[in-house]
């Protein structure tokens, strides 16, 4: 396995900065001092937290992410599914789409890309604000879920417009059931004791999965982040404004929107608060008009598809990764309770 790449030298990195806050015209310009520190937000790959200081006396405030590969550490470089990364998934997501758009995510400065020699470099602006999981207002949460479904429907509405990003994943029938063959072999494999008990209980629950994803793959489609966890969403204030962030658009694909609003209300929610969350996004549907989302009974048994699906993609994506201890979910009980509550069982 090839070593971990060290981070850029700060000459470099501020001779592309520079050359990116030419083409995005930022005003004050040239670049007079940058500092530079790891970000402390923790994601697969590496980021920097970058303050810009320009000439006229005006500072910016940028995040750098390096997206290549062997910037990762080799423990999540083991971890992170290899089919699933695209360094530039991310940077066309922003360049293409959420630059255009007036959504409240961060600011793109720009990247460069060097394929040659491997180089990924995306620059962002760095948003504050705190990540959702850390806010307890139920109403921020449900404000997040109403957010999630403009999003969708702007998506939605612009026909033809996802299916032209090569990047993106393709969240369709194939992809649900590459999880499922995964998480098999993990349990087939592995010779602890507890793991015998994991494959006979997981070769129940996917008996019958293939009902789940015919079902998911009749889903409407639309734009999606992939990863709408709140770990991912960063929740800004200016006064009584709210600005919903979402970072990390490494999994953005075309699939169902649900599969975000799943992500979203996972964790430890009890029914009442997530099926408040769901008919958070449902009324925000239903009150866009069309196209109008299904009836409400049928809108929440599918989100308990998506549920069923992210939590055997999590069975699926290592045999030897951990999440940080905030994030730990026991996603075998979470499998089984579902499977139970669609019929799988």
């Amino acid at each position: 396995m090839k070593p971990s790449i060290a981070p850029p030298d700060t000459g470099e990195l501020r001779e592309a900065l520079e050359r990116l806050l030419v083409e995005d015209r930022v005003p004050g310009l040239p670049i007079v001092a940058l500092e530079r520190c790891r970000s402390a937000y923790r994601t697969s790959f590496p980021l920097e937290e970058i303050r810009v200081s320009l000439s006229d006396g005006a500072a910016l405030e940028i995040i750098f992410k390096d997206l290549n590969r062997q910037s990762l550490s080799e423990a999540v470089r083991q971890a992170k599914p290899e089919f699933v990364y695209d360094p530039l998934r991310e940077i066309e997501t922003y360049r293409r789409f959420l630059a255009e758009e007036r959504l409240g995510t961060a600011h793109f400065y720009g990247a460069i890309v060097a394929e040659e020699i491997g180089r990924y470099w995306l620059f962002i602006e760095t948003v504050a604000g705190d990540e959702l999981w850390k806010v307890g207002e139920f109403a921020t949460w449900e404000a997040t879920a109403r957010w999630l479904a403009g999003m969708h429907r702007k998506f939605a509405a612009r026909n033809g417009l996802a299916v032209q990003s090569e990047h993106w994943l393709k969240y369709n029938a194939d992809y649900y059931r590459l999880w499922r063959r995964r998480a098999q072999q993990f349990f087939a494999r592995s010779t602890a004791p507890r793991r015998a008990i994991d494959r006979q209980t997981f070769a129940r629950l996917t008996a019958n999965y293939e009902r789940v994803v015919e079902r998911l793959a009749a889903l409407p489609t639309t734009f999606i982040h992939g990863e709408f966890y709140a770990s991912n969403v960063l929740i800004g204030r200016d006064g009584a404004e709210l600005r919903v962030c979402p970072i990390d658009w490494e999994m953005a694909g075309l699939g169902p929107g649900l599969v975000d609003l799943a992500a979203l209300v996972s964790g430890r929610w009890n029914d009442a608060e997530r099926n408040a969350l769901a008919c958070a996004y449902h009324t925000a549907l239903t009150e866009a008009g069309d196209p109008a989302p299904p009836p409400q009974e049928q809108f929440l048994k599918a989100i308990d598809d998506c549920r069923l699906h992210l939590a055997v993609q999590w069975l699926g994506w290592s045999d030897n990764w951990n999440p940080p201890p905030e994030h730990a979910q026991d996603w075998m009980a979470e499998a089984l309770q579902l499977a139970e509550k669609v019929g799988c069982l």
